[in-house]
């Protein structure tokens, strides 16, 4: 069963959403710890999902999109390491940090090369462990978004929900300068410039393959060019 905290008095999901609260998943299997930490952090703003093993975490992570993970090592079923490297395998960047009373060197490499991005000892005073997750998701949550999709750092490939986009060069170019664009339209001339034939048919035609490829609603404006709606 997927523990979810805001059904037990915290924070209506919704609500959160609307606020534009930043997302946590927390894997902890310590109820005390993980309820006292997600009453601080949502005092603090925060959103958070607590799973207490490894295999809720899988299922929330492919549920909804995060801006951060906060995950324990010695969790039932599928531990915080295994968990992480997992996520990394599917292509899913998100930053996270590990929180574990484990701090010797092998398993702090470990976690390290599994794609953590941070390690914090436990006991840690709860305070340290806000900055440091304010450092890992500042970047994230400048970045634009737009239903789902967003850009990387260097603005060379499209993410969903922090999973790589496979689209043919020509798809992914188009949908990065409408990215770009939002909320307005993308100039016509600056579509057609990633066409092989620089057509308006051939841009209609590739349009109409990025919206089945994305499911994204996209339309023309006249005189302009293409927008996402």
């Amino acid at each position: 069963m997927i523990v979810r905290m805001q059904k037990r008095g915290f924070l209506n999901e919704m609500v959160a959403e609307k606020l534009g609260m930043t997302r946590v998943l927390l894997l902890e299997d310590d109820p005390n710890l993980a309820k006292s930490l997600v009453r601080f952090l949502e005092k603090e703003g925060f959103f958070v999902d607590w799973a207490q093993h490894g295999e809720e975490a899988v299922d929330l992570s492919f549920e909804k999109c995060y801006d951060l993970y906060l995950l324990d090592i010695n969790v039932p079923l599928l531990n915080g390491i295994e968990l992480l490297r997992s996520l990394r395998e599917a292509n899913d960047t998100t930053p996270a940090i590990i929180i574990s009373a484990q701090v010797d060197v092998e398993t702090m490499n470990e976690g390290f090369v599994a794609g953590a991005d941070d390690y914090v000892k436990k006991p840690f005073n709860p305070k340290e462990l806000l900055v440091r997750m304010k450092a890992k998701t500042i970047y994230k949550k400048q970045k634009k978004t737009v239903h789902g999709f967003s850009l990387n750092s260097s603005e060379d490939e499209v993410y969903y929900e922090d999973r790589l986009c496979k689209l043919s060069e020509i798809s992914k170019n188009i949908l990065i300068a409408l990215l770009k664009a939002y909320p307005q339209p993308a100039e016509k001339e600056r579509l057609m410039a990633f066409l092989n034939t620089q057509n308006d048919g051939a841009l209609r035609v590739n349009i109409a393959k990025l919206k089945k490829d994305t499911e994204l609603q996209i339309e023309a404006v006249r005189g302009v060019g293409y927008k996402i709606l």
